[in-house]
């Protein structure tokens, strides 16, 4: 057997959990499937596997190995299609990480058209807004909003979005609507309580800037629970414009101070540290920049 044959085995082994799904999944004998993984630990010198009642685990070496057996395996799939001058064609499995509410209104329904591009293409889409460890997830590419925690991550801007204080009509007749950011201080804040978000609003409106700390009864972990808590009338919140996009076309929600600019929110596609970009991540990324048009607008 042939190393990269040996290495799709044991990348199919790892990801199928077992000798019979690898087996199932390379449309093969399940003995062929032990005997490969068996020479190829005979030949590496080490063990791969640890095998237990409760299935198959990979050691520290055969988690290392899968990550670059697989990285391998990946760029000679690109390789052939390249050399067959089709390297616009993409085949495999495409992990993404995305937040929760910016992968359902923006990402997940724009899926349809790259699925069609690539018909070969199987697209994972991991709904999170943690920023989850991508070698240990095995994702391909994440989008993420706001500042980046970890300054060494291999990552690349792709975008940004306005911010605005929005709220619904209902919430305004009943409390107010303010006409400078010191009037937020007496209103209910929906805060968002994720790294970039927080209780501190800076604003800007030509040389003048103003700083408000609001308060508000409710805080909330993800961007879902802004939506719901702002649309229930329970008060104002900042929130990136995409968010609602479709009640402020409506009016169901509605903008205040827009006089006012506050910090857009960056918009970054992130990789794997020490993974090179897949060619399906890069073209995932493109395809974000060209439908969502976060490369050249503000929206």
């Amino acid at each position: 057997m042939d190393r990269l044959t040996a290495m799709e085995t044991f990348v199919s082994v790892i990801e199928a959990g077992s000798f019979s799904g690898a087996a199932r999944r390379l449309n093969v004998g399940q003995p062929a499937v032990s005997k490969s993984i068996a020479q190829l630990e005979e030949r590496l010198g080490v063990r791969l596997l640890l095998r237990s009642t409760r299935g198959l685990t990979p050691t520290d070496t055969g988690q290392q190995f899968y990550e670059r057996a697989k990285r391998a395996i990946e760029e000679a799939d690109e390789a052939e299609l390249a050399a067959r001058g089709a390297g616009t064609s993409l085949s495999g499995r495409l992990r993404v990480c995305a937040p929760v509410t910016f992968a359902r209104l923006r990402i997940v329904p724009a899926m349809k058209v790259f699925l069609a591009a690539h018909p070969d293409l199987t697209i994972e889409v991991v709904l999170d807004d943690r920023h989850i460890d991508l070698r240990e997830e095995g994702i391909d590419v994440a989008l993420r909003m706001g500042a980046l925690a970890d300054s060494g991550m291999t990552a690349r801007k792709i975008g940004h979005s306005r911010r605005l204080v929005v709220g619904t009509p209902a919430y305004f007749e009943s409390a107010g609507t303010p006409n400078v950011p010191a009037d937020l201080i007496g209103h209910q804040a929906i805060v968002y309580g994720q790294p970039g978000a927080g209780a501190a609003w800076s604003f800007k409106r030509g040389s003048s800037e103003a700083a408000v700390a609001v308060s508000g009864r409710m805080s909330v972990t993800a961007a879902e629970g802004v939506r719901a808590a702002v649309l229930a009338d329970m008060g104002v919140a900042i929130a990136s414009e995409w968010m609602f996009a479709p009640e402020l076309a409506s009016g169901t929600v509605k903008a205040v101070l827009t006089d006012w600019t506050l910090p857009p929110v960056d918009l970054w596609a992130v990789f794997p540290t020490g993974r090179m970009a897949s060619a399906k991540a890069r073209a995932f990324v493109t395809f974000v920049e060209a439908t969502l048009g976060f490369a050249t607008s503000s929206t």
